[in-house]
């Protein structure tokens, strides 16, 4: 039977358990939180976003967790400069067209701030200009493709954390943490 781990990557951590960045600036990784032999990420997280990762033993799990081809739903909770209006929530909906196509429609809707754990370093705080938190739904998973999502229709992401990739969530794992699925 495969293993399924959720992990609660904090801001910062690269999604891999090696850094092969530049020499004598070691970043810290998957390594410094997991320690189990034999798993892997399912997919990505940016190193400047956080949430939840799956990890596995399992070949064909993975590559059925982050292949877009499986349409596996991921959400995300989204901080963002500006508030939102219809229009900018509408275009998310019916799918952006990016420098590298056009995107599948996204599940959005704008929520109440959630009840989250402190980031480290803080997220900016300005006075001049307003900011709103977003619940969204992709269907695929690009490069930095929620942050350029929201970019693209004007609202700026300020944090970025991934809630859940289809029925596993961070519901219980507090960030650094991981426990088994």
């Amino acid at each position: 039977m495969a293993r399924v781990i959720l992990f609660n990557k904090p801001f910062g951590v690269l999604s891999q358990f090696t850094d092969k960045g530049s020499a004598g600036n070691q970043r810290a990784t998957l390594s410094d939180f997991i320690t189990l032999p034999g798993v892997y990420p399912a997919g990505r997280l940016d190193r400047d976003s956080e949430g939840l990762m799956v990890l596995t033993d399992d070949g064909r799990l993975q590559a059925r967790i982050s292949s877009p081809k499986y349409r596996k739903p991921k959400t995300y909770l989204v901080q963002v400069e500006g508030m939102p209006d219809a229009a900018q929530l509408d275009a998310l909906r019916a799918g952006v067209t990016l420098k590298d196509g056009p995107t599948r429609p996204a599940e959005v809707a704008s929520i109440a701030p959630p009840d989250l754990w402190p980031r480290d370093p803080p997220v900016r705080f300005r006075k001049t200009v307003p900011d709103a938190w977003l619940r969204l739904t992709i269907t695929e998973g690009r490069n930095r493709q929620v942050r350029r999502m929201t970019a693209h229709v004007g609202l700026p992401c300020l944090r970025l954390v991934r809630w859940s990739v289809g029925d596993w969530t961070l519901d219980g794992v507090a960030p650094g943490t991981w426990r088994d699925a």
